[in-house]
């Protein structure tokens, strides 16, 4: 959410970014908002102004009663009552009128950096760099779900009895694998200076709705019946959560912390051929990363959360590539993102495994997150970025690692969380 100040005094500059973003149906909602806080202004004024003449005539009225003018302090209370009448619907006005206001902000995306691409979709995203050789075996490598299979290491079938579509069973060396990598990726971080952290898994609507937005929420959200409590589609959520409206000395900056915890997400839509398995489900495990700082730091902060999780993967020989999300795939929220893709050896190609963003001071200001520096107290700008995702990841540990005699190799960063194993073997 940007400064209703910053719309206020440069309507056309959040325009511009709404018509890079191509949602011009939210232009409208610029001068509807600017026209809201005039009138919300002018009513709080009204409301002041009010009160002040309230608590003059107050003491008027208590110096009357002290010279004994009963009948003039009498008119003065009449006129006191008709202020707190007028004052109660002011109030009221103010209420509703900051609510709207609130609700058309929220929907107005955040301002992008001037460097981000301009694009419609993330077909139009702009390839940054390439980590590593891309690879294809001159053997055939299997869908995921079978490489799995053949270590008797996937059960869909029962977990399609036990919850139904979109969750698996892993069992043996690769449940195992899925644990290593966690463990890896959780000292991995941790070595780099990162603050580990477990976070809760169930957070409140206020906290949803300050770290994302409503068509975001709608889309991956599931919320507990009864409660005022939403599973987490990420730790990002909670992470962020837990600096909510509070205040930050400028000495404690920046904030660096890494999360694990399980992922609830509804995944909405039909997806194609490529995401069957366990690429694209409702529960999965993850390594995430935050950063609250200084906004002067953000930009050094993005590059370098970025560059832990291509270096996370390169340990492990998987080849990477960085894509720049272009301005029409960023969410509302972000004024900058990046998507870690690994190397598909059976597809040829590269697909997402981990996005890292920088959103400004976008959540710190709907939830609250101020810095108290030399100069008064800011809001904090906060990024997040996947460390690593273990069902999708294990999917390109797999098809990378795999061998012509169906062995997947373990890579010596990753042997001494499997035992010391080498490789794993086949049943």
């Amino acid at each position: 959410m940007i400064d209703i100040k910053f719309l206020r005094d440069n309507p056309e500059i959040v325009k511009e970014n709404i018509r890079k973003k191509f949602q011009d149906h939210k232009l409208a909602l610029v001068d509807e908002v600017i026209e809201l806080d005039l009138i919300n202004r002018n009513t709080k004024q009204e409301a002041d102004d009010l009160r002040a003449n309230r608590n003059k005539i107050s003491k008027e009225i208590g110096t009357l009663m002290a010279q004994g003018k009963k009948e003039e302090a009498g008119e003065r209370k009449v006129l006191v009552a008709a202020h707190a009448k007028r004052l109660q619907g002011l109030e009221a006005k103010e209420n509703e009128l900051e609510e709207k206001i609130n609700q058309i902000m929220m929907a107005i995306p955040n301002i992008i950096n001037d460097d981000v691409p301009l694009g419609r979709d993330d077909s139009e995203n702009v390839e940054v760099n390439i980590y590593g050789e891309p690879v294809v075996p001159d053997f055939d490598i299997p869908y995921h779900t079978e490489i799995m299979e053949s270590f008797a290491g996937l059960d869909l079938d029962s977990a399609r009895k036990v919850s139904g579509q979109g969750f698996y069973y892993l069992l043996g060396d690769i449940a195992r694998l899925h644990s290593a990598v966690i463990s890896y990726a959780r000292d991995f971080m941790i070595d780099r200076g990162f603050t580990y952290c477990i976070p809760p898994f169930m957070i409140r609507s206020n906290v949803v709705t300050g770290v994302m937005s409503f068509a975001e929420m709608d889309a991956m959200m599931y919320k507990i019946e009864g409660e005022d409590l939403y599973l987490i589609g990420t730790s990002e959520h909670s992470m962020i959560g837990k600096f909510n409206d509070s205040i930050i000395s400028e000495s404690e900056l920046p904030q660096t912390l890494t999360s694990y915890s399980p992922c609830f997400r509804k995944e909405k839509g039909a997806h194609g051929l490529e995401e069957r398995g366990i690429y694209r489900i409702h529960q999965f495990e993850k390594q995430e990363m935050i950063v609250v700082c200084k906004p002067g730091d953000s930009s050094f902060w993005f590059e370098k959360l970025w560059q832990n999780t291509v270096d996370l993967f390169r340990s492990l020989d998987i080849p990477v590539r960085t894509l720049e999300c272009c301005s029409g795939d960023l969410a509302d929220l972000k004024i900058k993102s990046y998507d870690v893709e690994a190397w598909s050896p059976r597809q040829k190609k590269y697909f997402e495994v981990g996005s890292c963003s920088n959103l400004g001071d976008a959540q710190a200001r709907r939830l609250k997150i101020r810095v108290n520096g030399e100069n008064g107290k800011y809001f904090a700008h906060t990024l997040n970025n996947t460390v690593v995702a273990p069902p999708r990841m294990l999917i390109a540990f797999l098809e990378n690692n795999l061998q012509a005699d169906g062995t997947v190799r373990i890579p010596a960063a990753l042997r001494n969380y499997m035992g010391g194993a080498d490789k794993i073997l086949c049943r």
